[in-house]
């Protein structure tokens, strides 16, 4: 395994970081703890929920990723891991989640003593903001319109309201996701003025259709040592090719859930087969070859990977150890150029 440092902080977290957000719905508890037995096995040290998992989000299942984290942490040496979470932004669909979340000092204090409480730890070493509270390009959209919202909690009481969560021991550092170039420069910016806690890290998706992080943010990664962890980097499933020429495989998510079509449209499933001819010209797992490229993005802190089975698992942690060769990083590049960015 190999380890990054976790934006200006001393925490290095593993480059491969195990994602829980199939645990309560597709998963049950015991899988759940088979994979965080295997994925510590193989060096890897970092874990990543939220308060709303599982997904699809239901007022029935909320917590349970979490829940089920917690139960397997009661019984580990805690601070060998580094565990992440995140606290809900606006969400019109979620009013069982605290009458409606919100980002509002009251309502981050909540999540995060929730949270806690679920996974039976007194402290977490990233708290993530999921998603802004203001209208913004995210969860798919391009072709920014400025839409004032005055009843978006302002950034400046969410980061005074985790900065004091970090006062108290009960948050190590914090990070954003879905977050823009303007939105994580803003964070910064307001937590030099203030002499707040900096976020070290953005979790934003990041994969072969959807390399959008690339146009404003690694700059801001690079810069301001504010790394990406990549989550989606096999695009639901899509760029391991099992959806190609219409299949559905039997309990897959796509075929259990018809929200996920984000990955689905025309140009996307085109992108797709182009990658998975280049992927069997070469002799390589298509699934694998999509993970090896976003594990060695330059701006990459940690890419989130996420299964339902043991033998997904193994073999999305087992990227790690690919090493790609220029023709294929040159071919992945073509594919790129002549279909940039199909999936948003």
């Amino acid at each position: 395994m190999q380890y990054t440092r976790l934006g200006n902080t001393d925490i290095r977290v593993s480059r491969i970081c195990l994602g829980t957000m199939t645990w309560g719905e597709q998963n049950s508890e015991a899988e759940a703890h088979s994979q965080l037995d295997y994925a510590l096995e193989q060096g890897v040290n970092f874990i990543d929920t939220a308060e709303m998992y599982p997904v699809p989000p239901r007022a029935e299942t909320q917590g349970r990723t979490e829940a089920y984290l917690g139960s397997w942490l009661a019984h580990r040496q805690r601070d060998r891991l580094i565990v992440a979470t995140k606290v809900a932004g606006p969400s019109a669909s979620m009013d069982y989640l605290r009458g409606g979340p919100r980002l509002t000092a009251d309502h981050v204090r909540q999540a995060l003593h929730d949270s806690l409480r679920r996974l039976r730890t007194d402290y977490v070493d990233l708290y993530q903001v999921h998603w802004p509270a203001r209208p913004a390009n995210y969860f798919g959209q391009l072709g920014y319109r400025h839409e004032p919202d005055p009843e978006a909690t302002p950034i400046e009481e969410t980061l005074a309201a985790l900065a004091e969560l970090v006062r108290e021991g009960k948050v190590r550092c914090i990070g954003v996701s879905n977050e823009t170039p303007w939105g994580v420069m803003h964070y910064l910016r307001l937590a030099e003025r203030e002499g707040l806690p900096r976020v070290v890290s953005i979790q934003n998706p990041y994969n072969l259709l959807n390399r959008s992080f690339e146009t404003g943010l690694a700059e801001v990664a690079h810069r301001e040592s504010v790394g990406l962890l990549a989550y989606s980097p096999l695009a639901f499933g899509v760029l391991s090719g099992k959806y190609l020429a219409g299949t559905r495989p039997p309990g897959a998510r796509l075929t259990l859930f018809d929200r996920f079509t984000r990955y689905l449209n025309e140009e996307g499933v085109r992108a797709t087969e182009h990658y998975s001819r280049l992927a069997q010209a070469h002799g390589l797992d298509p699934a694998h070859m999509a993970l090896a490229y976003v594990n060695t993005r330059p701006f990459l802190t940690s890419n989130i990977i996420g299964a339902t089975n043991m033998e997904q698992l193994a073999g999305d942690i087992a990227s790690i150890d690919i090493q790609l060769s220029e023709e294929v990083v040159n071919g992945i590049e073509a594919i790129h150029q002549s279909q940039p960015n199909p999936c948003p």
